[in-house]
């Protein structure tokens, strides 16, 4: 493809983003699914080039950065009251997933060896929580469903790939079962252990490095070297990427600096928008090709095949957590979650398994050729996955709120008042940290009382919006009384945090707004 070709190509997703974007909140339908759409029309324009993603592309240039931000962005103690339905779910309903799917595919398309079926159950079996949590939290859902939902993906991610990896492999080897499970052993075991020793010396690389644009190109660069040196070496790269993320992610906000963390945050949520968002648009663009591939197959027997596989993921996944969550009692020791799992959830959580773009960059990873030869059945599989796809986002994700209200699990003000309580909690920190070095002769009194003034104005704000009645509360250095003050803050969040007060969500929300005051002090003093 020429630079005349990938100019109107970066034009074409760029116009197609745009437009969603524009278009989603007016018509109320998910935005990938608009991005498919206008992505399809997009491609039999005049002058837009046929598109053909390499598989490489996808596996090297979008997975990485992908999977390393969802580990990134875990609740590890919210997520470790809930482990055994996680795992259930994450596993369980995805290793049983990978083969129905893969047995229903079978069955539509007599033709397909039964490694390109695994391979193909392994890319629709993960779920994609980003469509899915984005509703729940803005319905204000209990937290306990989002973790679940959040931390299933995560896991399922590495499962599914793991899964989609042997079976690649598979259509080129004669494995027996025994090999598999030894190959499968090399492959996890080797992943996690090269990903903490990525963790483990880029952690000592960062600590180095004070410059905040270095930094963010030390992340950035972070998956990318956790993900192709594992791969290369027969490891699982994404279970590598997933546990260097982890690592990164339960380490002090990535171990950034406070003045890098906003702009790295803000960042790697633009970079991971703007390759979900090219992985849908991209997809549509080859449909036109992908349509010729299954020109000779019957429509019928297509649509067939899209209800069979539909049906047998959504189904599945609802009888599972009906007919399996109940038996993890029996297992030995005390599990959190079980008993507190009322039906309605369960129904939520159930038809929470929509599919998204790990879905998609899978299945376009398919090789193209195996021994030379054209892998037969690529094409009619991208198409069979973009409309399981299809199917989950526009059934689901739009018939998932109606739920939530239906069973009245929607509590839209939760989080914002949680997240207002912890502000009241660090401010009411901040103004006796300014007592106590006022107490000790360490600042005057004129420096205290002006930030003890800037402080109860933000408590009053605060304590309004709670519906709090106030309370009466009792520049030699103003850049030691400042970072003095933020420090205590930061403190108390983590207290907070540890006790089991405010969950994750809450916890980053506030300590972003801390950075960005941290960034205030230090562009003050410069």
């Amino acid at each position: 493809m020429g630079a005349s070709s990938l100019f109107v190509l970066g034009l074409a997703i760029t116009v197609v983003v745009l437009l969603s974007q524009a278009l989603a909140g007016r018509i109320g339908m998910p935005e990938a699914i608009l991005l498919v759409l206008l992505g399809t029309a997009a491609g039999f324009l005049p002058g837009v080039p046929e598109t053909h993603l390499p598989p490489e592309i996808v596996l090297f240039g979008f997975l990485p950065p992908l999977v390393y931000h969802a580990a990134f962005f875990t609740a590890p103690r919210e997520a470790r009251a809930d482990v055994v339905p996680i795992t259930t779910l994450a596993v369980g309903l995805t290793l049983v997933t990978t083969f129905a799917a893969a047995a229903a595919a079978h069955w539509a398309m007599p033709a397909l060896s039964w490694a390109l079926a695994i391979a193909f159950g392994a890319a629709v079996a993960p779920t994609d929580a980003v469509s899915a949590t984005a509703i729940l939290q803005r319905l204000g859902a209990p937290l306990r469903l989002v973790t679940i939902v959040e931390s299933e993906s995560l896991i399922n991610d590495g499962v599914a790939l793991t899964a989609f990896g042997l079976a690649i492999e598979a259509l080129t080897t004669n494995y027996t079962p025994g090999h598999v499970l030894v190959r499968t052993g090399e492959v996890a075991a080797g992943g996690v252990a090269y990903g903490l020793l990525v963790g483990f010396v880029l952690a000592r690389v960062r600590r180095r490095i004070r410059d905040p644009r270095s930094q963010l190109v030390v992340s950035l660069l972070t998956p990318y070297l956790a993900y192709v040196p594992a791969e290369r070496l027969g490891f699982s790269g994404v279970l590598a990427t997933v546990t260097a993320g982890f690592y990164f992610g339960t380490r002090g906000e990535g171990m950034l600096q406070p003045a890098t963390r906003v702009p790295g945050q803000l960042f790697w949520r633009m970079l991971v928008f703007l390759l979900e968002s090219a992985l849908f648009v991209l997809l549509g663009l080859q449909v036109r090709g992908i349509v010729g591939e299954v020109a000779g197959h019957t429509w019928s027997r297509v649509a067939l095949a899209v209800l069979a596989v539909a049906a047998v993921i959504v189904s599945l996944r609802l009888l599972w957590v009906f007919l399996v969550f109940p038996l993890a009692r029996f297992l030995p020791g005390r599990h959190l979650g079980f008993d507190h799992l009322p039906w309605r959830e369960r129904v939520v959580i159930g038809w929470s398994g929509m599919r998204g773009a790990i879905s998609l960059a899978l299945v376009l990873s398919l090789p193209v050729s195996v021994h030379g030869h054209a892998l037969a059945g690529r094409g009619e599989l991208i198409f069979l996955a973009a409309a399981i796809v299809f199917v989950t986002l526009i059934g689901q994700a739009t018939t998932l709120p109606l739920a939530l209200r239906r069973f009245g699990l929607g509590e839209a003000d939760r989080a914002r008042m949680e997240q207002m309580r912890t502000h009241r909690a660090i401010i009411e920190t901040a103004l006796s940290r300014i007592d106590e070095l006022a107490g000790r002769g360490e600042v005057d009194d004129r420096t205290a009382r002006t930030f003890r003034q800037l402080y109860e104005d933000r408590l009053e704000r605060v304590r309004a919006a709670l519906d709090d009645e106030p309370e009466e509360e009792g520049l030699t250095d103003a850049l030691m009384v400042r970072r003095e003050i933020l420090r205590a803050q930061r403190d108390r969040l983590r207290s907070l945090y540890r006790k089991g007060k405010i969950g994750m969500d809450t916890r980053r929300a506030v300590s972003r707004r801390l950075d960005l005051e941290d960034r205030e002090v230090r562009r003050d003093v410069h």
